[in-house]
């Protein structure tokens, strides 16, 4: 029973116990009553609701034994015969006995019946009815304040319904008793998920997969890896947009912090290696499970039940650092976290909007999918998703694409008892649920100029504005693939980076590489001779200062230097041929001269990096239109 519905069970049994007097007078089936009530109390609810049955059956204008029959109908779920109990009470409120309070209950009662049935139109009618009939003392309790607030909450989500179709995912997929918590790949071609082959205790969980082909038909789902599948559970993952990165939830293995915790996984050179325990600044000697990684595997969201947090399960969040080690777990906060349940973290590919899953905010009755979304770097508050995704039963968790079109999610079917299959459901995520600026993903390779040969360069691409690292992804070894994500309006640059070769550095909107599906990038040896335009280095209109979006280049050839002790540089500044070729020349030197003095200030000899002038001598394309003009604006570096 929720603790919601005990309290309402408790409140009336408590103002019943008290009653002196009832709708009827007939001993024997008061009688019955009291037994009925007595049983209540020690929890023998089938003999009671029988109790109630006799009483109604005895004396059918018994109205009291009408609502408490109701009640226990409600607590075991039996919300079909509750609301026919409380209709047939209802059909005798003209006795020459009724009052207002027999009323009141019937209400309050008929209200809570609609509430659990997901008939929330009725139930806010019937308490629309119910609530100048109730008692003056009754609206100070806790049943009736949090009651009111959901009728005030179910006014502004009444209003705001929204259509939806789910569809069920097509064969191959599905073909498992239960299979649940999907999560997919930025580009939605590989979908994973928890699968299980029963309720049993011998029915052990393991992490599947598929392929979408071209076509759109679905892969026959397969173990994830032997490498990660064990003999043990492993369940409830979270992976990075490109796929190579695997953080899941393992129960009771052999190196476990507590009863269930959280593991990692790299994918090398197109190979799962062995998971480890992501260990104890992670995890805890508690429950810690349900985890979801941001696109590019930095900061790491999840669910933990372990001391210092609001309620009973809380999102906790770690994030990586540099060196690779994660931070020690915080809790999310207040403004997320409320005293009951906080599950299910779903943080979206733009690393901007936070979905989980809730009791304890403003609901429907059960667990809530809310919506958070990062404003200045807090956590505003959250959003109910409103009718029909969410609805009276839980809702506990729930995936959208990358490009915003599909929303997949689990549903239950039950038995009488138990459950009886999970299937893998989508739909259309409503486009009237904002979730900032859309994303495209862009798919390539990173190989050798010289040699053709894959590189596991680095990948980073950074806002210009701001120079903060929106996503990093790493080549594969192997194959030299690789995934990146590009915010639609953000101004950005791509540093593809590998020791041993000259950073290739790309401006985004310029060189137009989002939404491309082969990109190839040549990344060339270090080595005397090589030259390369050193992208994204910004000057005021006839000026030479450097300006604030530069910094973000800068770094990237202070990084390049430290790495590559024995090499030297020369600077190049180049112009268009706006202006006299006197004043260009100088005006290339000064800029060159200005890269050259970052570097001074960043503990480099001036010896280390040469500079030189060359005006509008040596264009990149013809001078014939402003474009062309802005690409012969530039800063060459080459390696002496």
């Amino acid at each position: 029973m929720r603790p919601f519905l005990a309290g309402i069970l408790l409140l009336l049994t408590f103002s019943f116990a008290n009653a002196q007097s009832y709708s009827i007078i007939d001993g024997k089936a008061i009688r019955m009553y009291r037994e009925g009530e007595e049983l209540t109390l020690s929890r023998q609810y089938d003999e009671a609701i029988s109790k109630y049955k006799d009483a109604i059956d005895r004396e059918a204008s018994f109205l009291e034994a009408y609502v408490k029959l109701a009640q226990l109908q409600i607590t075991q779920g039996d919300l079909a015969n509750a609301e026919k109990t409380v209709i047939a009470g209802k059909s005798r409120l003209s006795g020459k006995n009724v009052t207002v309070k027999h009323r009141a209950d019937l209400g309050w009662v008929l209200t809570h019946v609609y509430l659990q049935q997901g008939r929330f139109q009725d139930s806010f009618d019937e308490f629309g009815l119910t609530d100048p009939l109730l008692d003056v003392d009754f609206k100070k309790s806790i049943s009736y304040v949090d009651t009111k607030a959901q009728m005030e909450f179910l006014a502004e989500q009444l209003e705001n319904f929204r259509h939806i179709e789910k569809e069920k995912l097509p064969a191959p997929l599905n073909e498992f008793q239960l299979q649940y918590f999907p999560v997919l790949t930025a580009d939605g071609e590989q979908i994973l998920f928890t699968k299980r082959d029963g309720t049993g205790n011998n029915d052990k969980e393991d992490i599947f997969m598929a392929f979408v082909s071209p076509e759109g038909n679905w892969s026959k789902p397969q173990s994830v890896a032997q490498a990660i599948n064990s003999p043990y559970n492993e369940g409830t993952c979270s992976v990075t947009a490109d796929g190579n990165i695997l953080i899941y939830t393992s129960c009771d293995a052999p190196d476990s912090e507590g009863s269930c915790d959280l593991y990692i996984a790299y994918k090398v050179n197109g190979i799962w290696q062995r998971p480890k325990n992501m260990g104890k600044n992670v995890n805890s000697r508690s429950w810690d499970s349900q985890p979801s990684l941001s696109a590019d595997g930095r900061i790491l969201f999840f669910s933990s039940n372990r001391k210092g947090g609001f309620g009973g399960n809380d999102i906790w969040y770690s994030v990586m650092q540099s060196d690779g080690v994660w931070t020690v777990a915080k809790n999310l906060g207040a403004v997320v976290n409320t005293p009951k349940d906080e599950i299910s973290p779903f943080m979206f590919f733009n690393n901007e909007v936070l979905f989980f899953s809730s009791n304890g905010h403003p609901g429907f009755g059960g667990m809530d999918i809310q919506l958070s979304k990062v404003v200045d770097g807090e956590f505003t508050k959250p959003e109910n998703l409103g009718l029909p995704i969410n609805d009276q039963l839980d809702q506990v968790a729930l995936f959208i694409t990358a490009q915003k079109d599909y929303a997949y999610f689990t549903e239950l079917s039950t038995g009488e008892k138990e459950i009886n299959r999970s299937l893998l459901y989508r739909f259309k995520f409503p486009k009237e649920i904002s979730l900032g600026e859309n994303l495209t993903v862009t798919e390539g390779k990173v190989f050798n100029s010289k040699t053709g040969e894959p590189i596991d360069a680095t990948l980073s691409l950074v806002s210009l504005t701001n120079d903060s690292t929106l996503y990093q992804f790493k080549a594969d070894g192997k194959t030299g693939e690789f995934m990146m994500l590009y915010p639609d309006k953000a101004i950005s640059g791509l540093y593809v980076e590998k020791k041993g070769f000259i950073p290739k550095i790309y401006n985004v909107e310029r060189d137009k590489i989002k939404n491309v599906k082969d990109l190839k990038i040549e990344l060339v040896p270090v080595a005397a001779g090589e030259e390369f335009v050193f992208e994204n280095i910004f000057f005021e209109f006839d000026q030479f200062d450097l300006k604030s979006e530069s910094i973000s280049s800068l770094k990237r050839l202070v990084k390049f230097l430290a790495e590559n002790p024995n090499v030297n540089i020369l600077i190049t500044g180049h112009t268009d041929n706006v202006g006299s070729a006197s004043y260009n020349q100088n005006l290339s030197l000064q800029r060159a001269k200005s890269v050259q003095e970052y570097l001074i200030t960043h503990g480099f000899h001036h010896g280390r990096a040469l500079v030189e002038g060359k005006g509008d001598k040596e264009p990149m394309v013809p001078n014939t239109n402003p474009q062309n003009q802005g690409l012969n604006r530039r800063i060459t570096i080459k390696i002496l």
